[in-house]
């Protein structure tokens, strides 16, 4: 059999080996095996005799905990075997502190550490109380948009007449008279005060991540930031396809809003708060977001895009967001990203785990993704488009593939109202368009009353 979660094989005993049964003892338990290589064959322990005395000893003197140390037999070949049952409160050796996950065993440290502390403990980060908080730190503003914004989804109990406090309590926010670092975080109206980086950094990047064009800090309560940061992404941040009907204009935003808003709440819910701010970075083919926090043990990237059970980090303050409507409590959150950009046409989102959290990223239509253009020109616009195409398109430079972006959502685009929406003059337009042309990419059906055509495949 080979070494999984809870199966360790060893070859000889070595005092080391004391890590592995904390770390078993700190997660689910599990047996460690002394006489048996990696492959699982079994090899005689000349020493067997002493170490079914030495090994309890050594257990019990550096840890305090009981283990099931037995000799086994296999065709004469003595080995041992040490059955670690899994303990609720956490055990350390020689004050390090040690957590089987996997096969590997890790010592944990720094939030880490801080997290599980807190769960052998019974509690989560967001169910602390903050002793230094009172009901004056709570900003009845925001707790008033809570209850407008809830009031469609029928989750949150009858708040009519109850005052500040109670309502906290309904939400399970409280502790007696004390408040909960949940509290602070949903509608303290300056978070900041007691915890650092409750923050969202924004950065509007250009061609890679070493050419910032401008940035913004939001800051302050999650029900205020999750409006803000929506705004300032539409109104700052975001180039949008611009299209005219007739006087009326008409924008088009280049990601789906449930996408952004998902992957916002995400992040906010399910950070470390103990942790760096949340970052988003807004390129000219992409959006990217990033949180402090890795995936609870035992749920995987793979599982985030299928059917999988919710598993939320801080569970206080997703239960009040689930109140609002905010979020579901069914573990749909990335496919519901996923789905929208589907929907849109977009390439499929990226999520990997990175540098101790999780980043999800979305691209535009043009955006180069794993070796191939994505979106409509890679896959479709009125046709079957790809092979040759793509190779074209991925030669054009970045404002040729804005003027075909332009060109694709609105066919009767004039040079004037391309100017006018990449801020550059109509000559340059002029020039970017000639280059789409001599590339068989588009090409003008009809005079000045005409229209723009983007060429397929068929018609290269």
């Amino acid at each position: 059999m080979a070494e999984q979660q809870n199966i360790e094989y060893k070859q000889s005993w070595h005092n080391d080996y004391l890590k592995w049964v904390c770390g078993f003892a700190n997660a689910i338990g599990g047996l460690i095996y002394i006489g048996i290589d990696d492959d699982g064959n079994v090899v005689h322990l000349e020493n067997y005799a002493p170490l079914m005395e030495d090994i309890p000893n050594k257990i019990r003197n550096a840890m305090g905990i009981i283990c099931d140390v037995q000799l086994e037999d296999k065709d004469d070949n003595k080995y041992i075997s040490i059955k670690v049952n899994p303990y609720s409160v956490p055990v350390s050796l020689r004050g390090r502190y040690y957590y089987r996950t996997g096969s590997t065993n890790t010592e944990l440290t720094g939030i880490e550490l801080n997290e599980f502390l807190l769960k052998k403990a019974g509690k989560t980060w967001d169910d602390v109380v903050e002793e230094g908080a009172t009901i004056d730190d709570i900003d009845i503003s925001s707790i008033s948009k809570f209850i407008e914004e809830s009031k469609d989804k029928g989750r949150l109990p009858d708040t009519d007449g109850l005052s500040i406090k109670e309502i906290l309590d309904k939400l399970r926010l409280t502790e007696g008279d004390k408040l909960k670092r949940a509290a602070l975080l949903l509608f303290g109206k300056d978070p900041n005060r007691f915890y650092p980086n409750i923050q969202v950094k924004i950065g509007r990047f250009g061609a890679d991540a070493s050419d910032l064009k401008f940035q913004e800090v939001i800051e302050g309560n999650l029900v205020y930031m999750i409006d803000e940061i929506q705004i300032q992404l539409n109104h700052k941040f975001l180039t949008r396809s611009v299209s005219f009907e007739g006087m009326k204009r008409i924008e088009k935003g280049g990601y789906p809003m449930e996408a952004l808003r998902e992957m916002l709440l995400n992040a906010l819910v399910h950070r470390t708060y103990m942790g760096a701010s949340v970052q988003m970075r807004v390129f000219d083919n992409k959006l990217s977001i990033w949180n402090e926090g890795a995936l609870p043990m035992g749920l995987t990237i793979d599982n985030l895009k299928e059917e999988h059970n919710s598993r939320p980090r801080n569970p206080i303050i997703a239960d009040a967001c689930f109140k609002a409507g905010y979020i579901d409590t069914w573990g749909r959150g990335i496919l519901k990203i996923i789905n929208s950009c589907k929907e849109a046409e977009l390439p499929e989102p990226s999520i990997i785990e990175k540098d101790g959290g999780i980043l999800v990223e979305l691209y535009t239509k043009y955006a180069k993704v794993d070796g191939a253009v994505g979106g409509v020109i890679g896959g479709a616009i009125g046709g079957v488009m790809g092979g040759v195409l793509d190779e074209i398109i991925e030669e054009l430079t970045e404002k040729q593939r804005d003027v075909l972006n332009i060109i694709s959502n609105n066919n009767k685009v004039s040079y004037k109202e391309i100017s006018a929406i990449l801020s550059i003059n109509e000559s340059a337009v002029s020039k970017h368009i000639s280059k789409l042309k001599d590339k068989s990419i588009i090409e003008r059906i009809g005079g000045t009353r005409g229209y723009w055509k983007v060429n397929t495949t068929k018609n290269l």
